[in-house]
């Protein structure tokens, strides 16, 4: 049986996104559970739009992912093979140099074209099963611009030929270019590899996705503070399911469980909810050690030199979706008052429009001075403190105001936790602030 080897075959001509991201996970599970190979192909033939950037910003994202590569080479580096194969097929008769028609003055240029026989293809597609196309309509299709110029039909099935490509696994946007490149194959004698075209991912509203709705580069994710293996797994997710209810799967998981035919055929939807559910779940088990490493460089520096930074993280890892939610509670002002007096609304530290008189609010935060005065500061203790008198004159009505004294926002943890964090003094001290400015 012949060694089954795969490819992706991105071109460096925009970053990594998540559609190439799929398709490359899809080809490596694929060639791993077979104990096949995995290539990496860079496709440069477009020589103006190809940069050095492009192609380590493919690399960085998929090595970031744990998508590695048994072998790469670029389509550059592959021009003498084209050559040879384009006068192979200039000889046979089956592509031949077209004198082009120009609109302007000037000399007509010349192509190589591919020499039609119009007959319809038809190819297995393991998610889509036999597909017939014709391809009259097609034409003498253009496939080099010159004998130095191969264009990507022609370099493609050079290349999938050279390096052995068993199988194309890609997106079903490129189902088009399989009766072309099929044509090819037949001309020069390759065996046609075995193909599976790949559901597109769209927008919720089942648009082309957008930078909105997921479209920005792998890279993008990282920077935003997503886990790799957060977003592994979510990519495995998008036109293919395991057996069962199980979403949450670990790389291991995904090469013993993954299967070709399971792949659907309509569009996979990119869903940021799903994603961050996911990422939660990954942030979840992070050990505490672990949850400082992957948040280090989201937060606050006053938050990193705070006596009770752990207690704070704690809180954190409860609240956040990715790493990045930590920059925009920052930028919020929802972290500040873990280390900064907050300015306080005085029509608020009563609560709502149903809010007790400002008289009684007065009473409820001088009893928790005073019962808070006498308490131990640890978070039961606190509560222990002020919670027999809180059921008494309604919780709602004592703990509002304690809570927003402490914070100054109409959302954090509970007071108990708050008032640990800062401790006695600043807590008293937050509690008196609040009870002169009723007054």
């Amino acid at each position: 049986m012949t060694s089954i080897k795969t490819r992706i075959a991105p071109s460096p001509t925009g970053y990594l996104h998540v559609g190439t991201a799929r398709t490359a996970l899809f080809n490596y599970l694929f060639a791993k559970q077979n104990k096949g190979e995995f290539v990496l192909r860079i496709e440069d033939t477009d020589k103006e739009r190809s940069t050095k950037e492009f192609e380590d910003d493919i690399k960085e994202g998929l090595s970031w992912l744990g998508i590695e590569w048994d072998h790469t080479h670029t389509q550059q580096a592959e021009m003498e093979h084209h050559k040879k194969v384009l006068e192979e097929l200039i000889e046979k008769g089956a592509a031949y140099v077209s004198q082009e028609e120009v609109k302007k003055e000037g000399d007509r240029p010349e192509v190589i074209r591919f020499k039609n026989p119009k007959t319809p293809i038809t190819f297995k597609d393991i998610i889509r099963g036999e597909v017939t196309m014709e391809t009259e309509s097609l034409g003498d299709f253009v496939i080099a611009k010159d004998m130095e110029s191969p264009l990507y039909h022609l370099a493609v099935v050079a290349d999938d030929a050279n390096h052995n490509v068993t199988h194309v696994i890609r997106g079903e946007d490129g189902i088009s270019n399989t009766p072309r490149q099929i044509l090819i194959q037949q001309a020069l004698g390759y065996k046609t590899p075995i193909y599976a075209h790949l559901p597109l991912i769209l927008a919720p509203d089942k648009t082309k996705l957008s930078k909105r709705h997921g479209a920005v580069s792998i890279i993008e994710y990282k920077k935003m503070g997503y886990l790799k293996e957060a977003l592994l797994n979510y990519l495995v997710l998008l036109g293919w399911h395991p057996k069962g209810e199980e979403e949450i799967l670990s790389l291991e998981e995904m090469i013993k469980l993954f299967s070709l035919e399971s792949v659907q055929k309509g569009g996979a939807i990119f869903d940021t909810e799903k994603l961050n559910w996911i990422n939660r779940h990954y942030v979840g088990n992070l050990n505490e050690s672990e949850f400082e490493k992957y948040i280090q460089n989201y937060v606050p520096e006053e938050i990193i030199n705070h006596s009770k930074k752990e207690a704070i993280y704690e809180l954190l890892k409860e609240r956040i979706d990715k790493a990045s939610d930590i920059q925009e509670l920052h930028e919020n002002g929802e972290l500040s008052y873990y280390y900064k007096e907050p300015a306080l609304d005085t029509d608020l530290i009563g609560g709502n429009k149903k809010a007790p008189p400002k008289e009684e609010t007065i009473r409820h935060l001088e009893a928790l001075i005073e019962a808070l005065n006498n308490a131990e500061f640890t978070k039961e203790d606190i509560k222990n403190a002020v919670w027999s008198y809180a059921e008494e004159h309604g919780r709602g009505n004592v703990l509002w105001p304690m809570r927003y004294s402490l914070s100054g926002a109409p959302k954090s943890p509970d007071p108990f936790t708050l008032a640990e964090i800062l401790g006695k003094e600043e807590t008293i001290k937050r509690l008196t602030k609040a009870c002169n400015a009723l007054q």
